[in-house]
């Protein structure tokens, strides 16, 4: 038996360490080639030479930000990460992509943004508070829970300015601005949906685990770490642009 249970221990550790490996990795991959917000070259470029309406191709582009948007896929492993009820996700996912959409589609419209250091740095910084917040510490510090709810929103909002900053660097054509925003709107909340998908999966997965709080525990800890160097990475540079 005790044989067993070392064996079923050394194996957590290895799963663990496997995991961590790969989200380090992904993480960086992402760091070095982007920022968070960033569009690639080539959808730079096809964002710069069209004109008109391209409702298919706008939708593809919002789902593939979406989908490789690491910033957004650990703020949406964190508000999904305790909740049980598929009621429950529905109405937080609901708010954060209500934040999102509101500033992603006004930003670009009325042509105002933040600069994008500064706006994914706070965005690093929505992850730090879930997992601080699933980690309960705002309740030991603070001694009060702050309203998850009105957070999700209002990170929501951040998540958007930060893509409306980085769409108004690549001025985007006025013809059909409206029909090519919405299409992308739509991208986005689809990859929403495929990256909640694939993660309630996972969760439900995970929650049977006999060791799933303490495991838990652990990757609230990890999202904490990089969120922070993802505000940090941000905040470099930020100095080293003004420098």
């Amino acid at each position: 038996m005790k044989s067993c249970s070392i064996t079923g221990h050394t194996r957590l550790l290895h799963a663990f360490a496997v995991a961590l490996s790969l989200l380090f990795m992904c993480f960086a991959a992402g760091i070095q080639t982007a920022a968070a917000h960033d569009v690639t070259p080539g959808d730079a470029g096809y964002i710069q030479e069209i004109w008109g309406v391209h409702i298919i191709p706008f939708i593809y582009l919002g789902a593939k930000h979406m989908v490789t948007g690491y910033d957004h896929i650990l703020f949406l492993l964190g508000v999904v990460f305790f909740l049980y009820k598929m009621k429950d996700v529905a109405i937080y996912v609901s708010l954060f992509a209500l934040g999102h959409s509101i500033t992603m589609l006004l930003g670009v419209w009325y042509g105002w943004g933040i600069n994008a250091y500064i706006i994914d740095a706070i965005i690093g910084l929505s992850v730090v508070y879930k997992a601080l917040d699933n980690l309960g510490a705002f309740q030991t510090w603070l001694g009060f829970q702050p309203n998850t709810k009105a957070a999700t929103f209002i990170f929501g909002l951040f998540h958007g300015t930060g893509l409306a900053s980085k769409i108004l660097e690549y001025k985007i054509s006025p013809d059909g601005l409206l029909a090519n925003l919405l299409a992308f709107n739509v991208g986005v909340e689809v990859g929403q949906l495929l990256a909640l998908f694939v993660i309630l999966i996972v969760m439900g997965y995970w929650r049977k685990s006999p060791n799933f709080l303490h495991q838990a525990k652990i990757a609230n800890i990890i999202m904490v770490f990089l969120g922070v160097l993802l505000t940090y990475q941000q905040i470099a540079g930020y100095i080293a642009s003004t420098a």
